[in-house]
C-alpha cells in the first residue's frame, strides 16, 4: 500500500522504521513544524522531520491539517492508508477521507482506558500494573474509533515514562504494521471500543509535574516516575525550581514533616505525607544534573530548611 506517516516525536521513531522496512511504500511524513525548544527558544526539528529528511522522503509541515495546500497534496499523493503515532494535532474530516482505508492511529494504551494525550503518563501517575497499546480506526471523536488489535505491558515498580515509552514504542511498532498488512490482505477486523473502562488522559502541565509533599511516598515516587524525563519533575529550594529524578521510599527512616530534608550518610531524605523518599538525582536552575547527596553537600542545608 501507498502510506503517508503522520507522527512527530521520538517515540514514532520505530513506526517510521518498521513501515520504511516493510513492504509498503511510504511515499512521505506528515509531522508538526518546527517548534521553539529550551532556554533559547531556539526552533527545533521534529524527529520525525530529522528521520524523513535523512531518508530522502517528502516531508509535510502543515500549521493545521484542515489547510488546503495540505488537503490538495494529500490527493495528489494518493495514500491508501496513512498510519499515525503521536502526531499532535487533530485531523479533519477532509483529510480523514482522502485514504481509502483512512487513518489508523498507535495509540500507547489499552483502549478504551487513557484516551488522550498522555496516556502514559497517566497510567503511571493511577499506578496501573498493565497497560499496553492499540491501533485503532482515526475518527473525528478523542481516541473513540474501533479497535484493530493491541499489545500488552507490565508496568515496573521502577518504570519512568521514558522507560515505558520506550518499550510501547518497539512493540507498538510491530503491531502497526501486522495491521498495514492485514489491511491490505482484507484480513483486518476493527471491534468496537466497550462503553466501560472509559478513561481521560488529558496532557500533563508544568505545574502538574511539581510534586505535593503532602502526598504519601507512593504517589510522590508515581509523580516524579510519570513526568520523568518530560515535562521533569520538580519542586522548589530557596525559592527556586529543583528538578528531581526517581525516589525510593525509605519505610526504615525516621518520619519528617512533608518537604522536611534530612541529609545522612549515604542519602538525603525528603518528607512526605507518609515515610520520607530517598531523593535521587537532582537539578537546580542553570546547574548540571547531581546526585542529592552532592547537592545537599554544595548548598549546605540550614536546620529547618525544606522542599516546596
Amino acid at each position: 500500500m501507498r502510506l503517508v506517516f503522520a507522527g512527530t516525536p521520538e517515540a514514532a521513531l520505530p513506526s517510521l522504521e518498521a513501515i520504511a522496512a516493510s513492504r509498503h511504500d511510504l511515499v512521505a511524513v506528515l509531522t508538526r513544524p518546527d517548534a521553539p525548544a529550551g532556554r533559547g527558544r531556539r526552533l527545533v526539528r521534529s524527529p520525525a522531520v530529522a528521520w524523513a529528511e535523512e531518508h530522502d522522503i517528502e516531508v509535510l509541515t502543515p500549521a493545521r491539517p484542515r489547510e488546503q495546500s495540505f488537503l490538495d497534496r494529500l490527493e495528489e499523493l494518493a495514500p491508501d492508508c496513512v498510519p499515525v503515532v503521536a502526531y499532535g494535532a487533530l485531523v479533519p474530516p477532509a483529510a480523514l477521507a482522502i485514504p481509502r482505508h483512512g487513518w489508523i492511529n498507535l495509540h500507547f494504551s489499552l483502549l478504551p482506558a487513557w484516551r488522550g494525550a498522555a496516556p502514559v503518563q497517566h497510567a503511571i501517575l493511577r499506578g496501573d500494573e498493565i497497560t499496553g497499546a492499540s491501533v485503532f480506526q482515526l475518527e473525528a471523536g478523542l481516541d473513540t474509533g474501533p479497535v484493530f488489535g493491541s499489545v500488552a505491558e507490565k508496568i515496573g515498580a521502577r518504570d519512568t515514562l521514558g522507560d515505558l515509552l520506550e518499550r510501547l514504542a518497539e512493540s507498538g511498532a510491530g503491531l502497526l504494521v501486522s495491521v498495514l498488512d492485514a489491511i491490505e490482505a482484507g484480513t483486518a477486523r476493527a471491534v468496537p471500543q466497550v462503553a466501560d473502562g472509559v478513561s481521560l488522559a488529558p496532557k500533563i502541565t508544568v505545574e502538574d509535574a511539581e510534586v505535593r509533599w503532602r502526598e504519601p511516598a507512593f504517589a510522590v515516587d508515581r509523580r516524579i516516575r510519570a513526568c520523568t524525563p518530560a515535562p521533569g519533575a520538580w519542586t522548589s529550594f530557596r525559592g527556586e525550581r529543583l528538578k528531581l529524578g526517581p525516589v525510593i521510599a525509605t519505610p526504615d527512616a525516621p518520619r519528617l514533616a512533608p518537604g522536611d530534608l534530612l541529609v545522612e550518610k549515604s542519602r538525603v531524605l525528603a518528607g512526605t505525607g507518609t515515610e520520607p523518599v530517598a531523593l535521587g538525582e537532582v537539578r537546580a536552575a542553570g546547574r548540571r544534573a547531581m546526585t542529592a547527596l552532592d547537592w545537599a553537600r554544595g548548598v549546605r542545608i540550614d536546620a529547618g530548611e525544606g522542599l516546596g
